[in-house]
């Protein structure tokens, strides 16, 4: 007899709502037009922000206006479906995430289109972020599998990715063409199983003083 997979209890996933999530250091709100003046200006402040849009494939902008037009094509997407990352200390935004390539059917969904100002990486608005995104996924609307990519020679996303408790699961080679040039994808996921001990590592850094390390 042929080796067939577990069987899989349960309908459909909920497709992702365009609503707020709220946070304890971070608020995420559907992209609208008024977040583009505050994301231009922590994303564009110095000569070291161009370094943000590296592996995006879109950004730097020469200008607000050209960031706030290219904000305003983001509005009503549904996937992606785009979000704010709001401080909740200042109320600025910090930068953006989305969910994108979901499939309410296989019950799988990517966070992508992830970028922050450069005070803000590596921080508790970064993982925030993620966790919100992963507890709304597997806890809320039923996902089972939650994926990560990123150019291959993104070693900052990589790093991040696995420090969130991704697993790497290979690399698509050729996969896309982004601003002229090949890109090859690192590919990461974590399961739905996977997300109690995930969840709970960053339940507890989000509690703990600044500098201690992240679980896995």
């Amino acid at each position: 007899m042929e080796e067939v997979g577990p069987p899989v209890d349960g309908g459909p996933a909920t497709t992702p709502p365009a609503v707020a999530i709220e946070g304890r250091h971070v608020r995420m709100e559907p992209i609208a037009p008024s977040h583009a003046p505050g994301l231009y200006a922590r994303s564009h402040a110095a000569p070291e922000d161009a370094a943000i849009w590296t592996y995006m494939p879109y950004g730097p902008f020469a200008d607000a206006g050209e960031m706030a037009r290219w904000v305003t094509t983001c509005v009503g997407s549904s996937d992606p479906l785009f979000f704010a990352i709001v401080e909740r200390a200042s109320g600025a935004p910090v930068g953006m995430a989305s969910l994108l390539n979901v499939d309410t059917a296989m019950r799988r969904l990517e966070l992508g289109h992830i970028w922050y100002a450069r005070d803000a990486q590596r921080g508790r608005a970064n993982t925030e972020t993620a966790y919100l995104l992963l507890r709304e996924a597997f806890d809320v609307w039923g996902y089972r599998r939650a994926e990560w990519k990123c150019d291959a020679l993104n070693a900052r996303s990589r790093a991040a990715a696995e420090r969130l408790g991704f697993t790497f699961e290979g690399v698509f080679r050729q996969h896309m063409i982004v601003k002229g040039r090949n890109r090859d994808t690192a590919w990461f996921a974590m399961l739905d199983g996977e997300w109690p001990r995930r969840r709970a590592a960053m339940e507890d850094w989000l509690e703990a003083e600044p500098g201690t390390p992240l679980a896995r």
